[in-house]
This record gives structure tokens, C-alpha cells and sequence, in this order.
């Protein structure tokens, strides 16, 4: 009975939580006016949701049959007038590029037309670096579009963004409606990853993915990896961003794809504050989320260790948002990301690494607010 009643205050507080942020809604109407400083963010979009005709919202949380495909650009207004590691919202769409993230093109595509624009921008990028990133759980089309050209913006890569959203419904209470969405869409993603691989003007792919986005992405690199006896050496990265999903689940899961030679790095960013998978583990029956385990006990230890997969431990770090669920995108963490990825490194948490370094940024966070001058946050280096 006491369980039962932690987790319904769980839920409560949650809630709370949720009903007390403004929501985004329409703000993908185009904008023809610009800021000479403001930044341009250009991702190609595959989704599975299906399409809405309500003005600057384009796709809404429904499923659709089959893949559909859409090209937007974001523009980000300058750094002197923002946050890095925020979106700056409108208080009304469309907004000002002055000094909010507004829309310069949103237009819907097909394949062919998604196809052609991809090769186009990879053959113009040196690196012919593709990033797809797969959001979480509660998230609207926009709001995946802006948080993906914030973390594109601010990580500083030179990469060509896709963005492979599935219906979400965006709300707190469509939870299981959303993890069967994600179940929905996996299939779509390897289809998408798989395209990637067979396409000559790829050469190299990293994936980050963010909460419950992390079982499409798992599941169809799981599958990817089955059906081609291991996934391609274009896969650079495998980024696993406060996962929701099953401590046991994700074992099996990634042992899959890292029984193969060659199998990518994986990183996982996990924090134990986390509330946001607190409650995924209250209205799982108690289960832990591998996204907030402590990886220094046991048995999380054991298991991480057993798969190979490097973690960093975002604990201690600040969070910008109340769940603390999204503190991969804070500054400082996701353009130590970016470094990696523009050096042509591999995220990895051994030595002077990433952890290291988002340890050491902390420790300058706090010594900053107490007043304290710290030596610089240190460079990242390749595990040797």
C-alpha cells in the first residue's frame, strides 16, 4: 500500500511539474525576416507521425502509415542575446530572429526530393558526417525540431542533421501511448540508418538519442546488427542520452550489437536525479531505468563493464530544466560532444575523456558560483 502511494505522489509531483512549463504550439510558420547574426540550423526530417493542417505545427502526434519526410530550416538568434544550451521561444509565433529561434523554411518533401537535398549537403560538408538524433518521450514536432537545432548549433559539428521523430503525443499522461509509438517506429528508423549505410555520400553516421527515443534507436540498431551479422564501420557514435529502458532489456540489447567485430563505441549519459525516469521506474513496478543508475555499485557496474559501454555520470552536473532530464543539451556537455565529433574522435570515458571532462566542468560550475577562479576545463583526448 505505502508503494502503491510513493508512486502515485511520484506521478503527482511529476505532473505538477509538467502542467506548470508553457507548451510550444505553431511555430513553424515561416519567417522572412532576418538577423545579419543569427545562425542557420537546416535538418532534413523522416518521421512516422502523420500530418496535421494546423498552421506551424506541420505533423502531430498520430501515427502514420509509412515514412514521411519534410526539410526545415531554424534560425537561432546570436549568442549575445541567448543562452547556450536554451531554446529561446517566442512568446507568440512566429517570433523574433532577433532574439528567438523562428522558422525560415518548413516546406514537406518525398523521398526522392529528401534523397537528393542530403547527398547535396553532405557532398558540401567535408566531413560527409551525418548525425541523426531521436527524441523522447512528450515531445511535440517542434519541439524535437528546435532541440535539435539547438544541440546541432551549439555543439559546433560539422555534421548534416536529420531528425527521426515518431508520434509522441506530447503530453504527460500519454505515456504507454507513446512507448508503443516508439515500438511503431522502429522498424522505420533502421529503414532510415540502413538507407545511410548504402549511400555512397555517407561516410560516417553518429546517433544520439534522448530518453525514451533510446528504444527506437536500441531496437533498430539491435536489429540492424542481426539482420547484417553487425552494423556498418560508417557507424561512428552511438550516443544514449538518459536511456528509458530496462536495466536488464538494455543488456540483452546491446549485447546484440556488440557481439560483432567492429562494433561502435557506446556512450551512455546517465544521472541519478533524474525525475523524469523516476517516474518511468515508479509506473514500471520499480524496475531501474538505466539512464539513473549509479555505474559505480552493483551489479550496474558489472553490467556496463560486461557490455563495453562508456559512461559518463551527468549527477553532479546542473540541469537546466526541473525533471533534469535533459542534460545532455546543457552547454557545456553537448559541445564537449561536438568537439568529439568535429575532431573525428570517439566519444569515449577512459583517461582524460569526456567524463573527465564533464566532472571537471562541474567542479568549475560550482567554483565559479562560490567565486573561485579554476583551472580551464581540460581538452578531450582519444582513448589511447
Amino acid at each position: 500500500m505505502a508503494r502503491r502511494a510513493g508512486r502515485i505522489g511520484v506521478i503527482a509531483f511529476a505532473l505538477l511539474l509538467v502542467g506548470c512549463v508553457e507548451r510550444p504550439v505553431g511555430n513553424l510558420i515561416e519567417v522572412s525576416a532576418r538577423d545579419p547574426d543569427a545562425s542557420l540550423v537546416s535538418m532534413l526530417v523522416t518521421t512516422t507521425r502523420a500530418q496535421v493542417t494546423d498552421a506551424g505545427v506541420m505533423f502531430g502526434g498520430e501515427r502514420a502509415r509509412g515514412l514521411r519526410y519534410a526539410d526545415i530550416s531554424v534560425s537561432i538568434p546570436p549568442d549575445s542575446t541567448r543562452e547556450i544550451g536554451e531554446i529561446q521561444w517566442p512568446r507568440s509565433p512566429p517570433g523574433d530572429p532577433a532574439h528567438d529561434f523562428v522558422t525560415t523554411n518548413a516546406e514537406v518533401a518525398d523521398l526522392a526530393q529528401t534523397r537528393g537535398k542530403f547527398d547535396a549537403r553532405l557532398d558540401n560538408s567535408k566531413a560527409r558526417h551525418a548525425l541523426v538524433f531521436v527524441h523522447g518521450y512528450n515531445t511535440r514536432f517542434e519541439e524535437a525540431v528546435y532541440r535539435f537545432a539547438q544541440i546541432v548549433h551549439d555543439s559546433r559539428a560539422n555534421v548534416v542533421p536529420v531528425l527521426f521523430t515518431w508520434p509522441s503525443r506530447g503530453e504527460a499522461l500519454s505515456y504507454f501511448y507513446d512507448r508503443e509509438s516508439a515500438a511503431y517506429s522502429r522498424d522505420a528508423l533502421e529503414a532510415v540508418l540502413q538507407g545511410m549505410v548504402d549511400d555512397k555520400h555517407v561516410a560516417s553516421i553518429s546517433v544520439l538519442a534522448h530518453s525514451l527515443g533510446n528504444f527506437v534507436a536500441v531496437e533498430a540498431l539491435r536489429q540492424m546488427a542481426i539482420r547484417n551479422r553487425g552494423l556498418s564501420p560508417k557507424f561512428r557514435d552511438i550516443m544514449l542520452a538518459s536511456p528509458d529502458i530496462d536495466v536488464d532489456v538494455f543488456r540483452r540489447e546491446v549485447a546484440e550489437i556488440e557481439k560483432y567485430d567492429k562494433a561502435p563505441p557506446i556512450t551512455l549519459f546517465v544521472s541519478q536525479d533524474d525525475k523524469a525516469l523516476g517516474l518511468s521506474k515508479s509506473v514500471a513496478g520499480d524496475e531501474p531505468r538505466i539512464g539513473a543508475v549509479d555505474p559505480t555499485v552493483e551489479p550496474f557496474r558489472g553490467i556496463l563493464e560486461q557490455a563495453g559501454v562508456r559512461v559518463v555520470d551527468l549527477t553532479s552536473f546542473a540541469a537546466d530544466d526541473d525533471m533534469a532530464h535533459g542534460k545532455f543539451s546543457t552547454s557545456e556537455v553537448v559541445r564537449s560532444i561536438g568537439q568529439r565529433l568535429a575532431g573525428g574522435q570517439k566519444l569515449n570515458d577512459a583517461k582524460a575523456t569526456l567524463g573527465d571532462t564533464v566532472r571537471a566542468m562541474a567542479v568549475n560550475a560550482a567554483a565559479t558560483a562560490a567565486g573561485v577562479t579554476t583551472t580551464p576545463t581540460p581538452t578531450l583526448s582519444p582513448q589511447p
